[in-house]
């Protein structure tokens, strides 16, 4: 028996020896995987289900416009002679913001005084012509009914009458063209003062005259520019009149109306929030970008106001919503094209989807269905799930604190 065994031990002590050794280093090589390695248990956090209330809030991104934009500029063609105003200067309704170069407007109106005078004179003289055509014309109608009796008495003879009726035939008609003439004097006189009061308001019209009380924002050209009618010289922006135009997604935007607050954080005063409120939503969506746009303005307007065309951030607060239970965001996951969060159930994961509702900037999400209050859910996890996963509840996880998700 011995020497059987003794046999035995030469014949296979090399390959129990290396036995002795592999089957303690595979012992430990499982014991670190289940422990450490890939099939260890997946470190996570979870947390309640509950069933609260919460406020959402929409976030979005906007533009400082002016709602009153004044383009001031010529009414006729020209040249600009002078600018009187830059950007940035502040001014008063009613200021001369610059003029036009009158060109020969001033000599056209002289002109046509001059052209006044001379109707008023042709209506003058008109007014004389008829004083004496009306008397020639009285006193040859006196002239015809004196000859009319002295036919009746034999006195004259029938030629002589019907010369004195001719002449008062002729009287007549010379007092009808003169009073035309008249007519036609007063005529050219009302179109010469028309004329000349016109070129009077053009001329006047040559002064760019502020039309409110604002800020210049654009100064579209310089003296010696020669522009066509309606082109601006000056644009002036009423500053009580700045808003913002917001943009918010439409799939969070239910609930969004006029006269919510808003908190606004213009990019040059980073950090800090002035008071706001919505004052319109657009009634037009932008079907490209899927996004509503509604105009916020500020409860009281910043000094120094903002650069017109700052972006903004906005924040408008909701009204609060009833009851419902609420996770995380950090909690949802994507599987299989699902949204839904991983379920903690006894030693077990279950994957359960659900319809999400209205959710706050707090990073907290209404569940709609499929989750309901008590349960406990994944937070963070330190590597991804799934169903099958073996993992281990932890309080913590490494680089969560500092706002990273595992």
């Amino acid at each position: 028996m011995k020497t059987e065994m003794k046999q035995f031990l030469s014949t296979h002590g090399r390959t129990l020896a290396l036995a002795g050794v592999l089957l303690p280093l595979l012992a430990l090589f499982v014991y670190v995987g289940l422990r450490a390695g890939p099939l260890a248990p997946v470190p996570v956090t979870v947390a309640t289900v509950e069933s609260r209330s919460i406020a959402p809030a929409l976030f979005g991104i906007g533009t400082m416009e002016a709602r009153y934009t004044y383009k001031i500029g010529p009414t006729v063609a020209g040249r600009i002679k002078s600018v009187a105003v830059q950007v940035g200067d502040r001014v008063k309704a009613g200021q001369v913001l610059g003029e036009m170069d009158p060109i020969d407007l001033d000599d056209r109106i002289g002109a046509l005084d001059a052209a006044l005078m001379r109707a008023q004179a042709n209506v003058l003289a008109a007014e004389a012509q008829i004083q004496d055509l009306s008397a020639r014309k009285r006193f040859a109608e006196t002239q015809a009914q004196r000859y009319e009796k002295l036919l009746e008495a034999r006195s004259v003879s029938e030629e002589a009458v019907e010369a004195k009726r001719q002449e008062r035939q002729v009287a007549e008609a010379g007092l009808v063209a003169a009073r035309a003439n008249l007519d036609a004097a007063k005529q050219e006189m009302l179109r010469s003062r028309a004329e000349r009061d016109g070129l009077i308001r053009q001329r006047a019209n040559l002064h760019l005259i502020a039309p409110v009380a604002g800020l210049v924002s654009v100064r579209a050209a310089d003296p010696g520019t020669t522009l066509v009618a309606g082109q601006a010289v000056v644009e002036v922006i009423d500053p009580a009149s700045v808003w913002i135009n917001v943009r918010f997604d439409q799939l969070s935007a239910a609930g969004l109306r006029e006269g919510l607050s808003a908190g606004i954080v213009p990019r040059s005063l980073a950090g800090q929030t002035l008071a706001g409120r919505v004052a319109r939503v657009e009634p037009m969506a932008d079907a490209v970008t899927e996004e509503i746009l509604a105009k916020v303005v500020f409860d009281s307007l910043p000094e120094p106001l903002p650069p017109i065309g700052e972006l903004a951030e906005v924040t408008v607060a909701l009204a609060a919503l009833p009851a419902q239970p609420v996770v995380g965001n950090a909690s949802l996951r994507q599987l299989n094209g699902q949204t839904g969060v991983f379920v903690v159930e006894d030693d077990r994961l279950r994957f359960a989807s659900v319809k999400l509702g209205a959710a706050d900037l707090d990073g907290h999400a209404q569940i709609l269905d499929g989750l309901k209050a008590g349960e406990r859910v994944v937070v963070y996890s330190q590597t991804g799930l799934t169903a099958d996963s073996r993992f281990k509840v932890v309080d913590s996880l490494p680089g969560v604190a500092s706002g990273v998700a595992r």
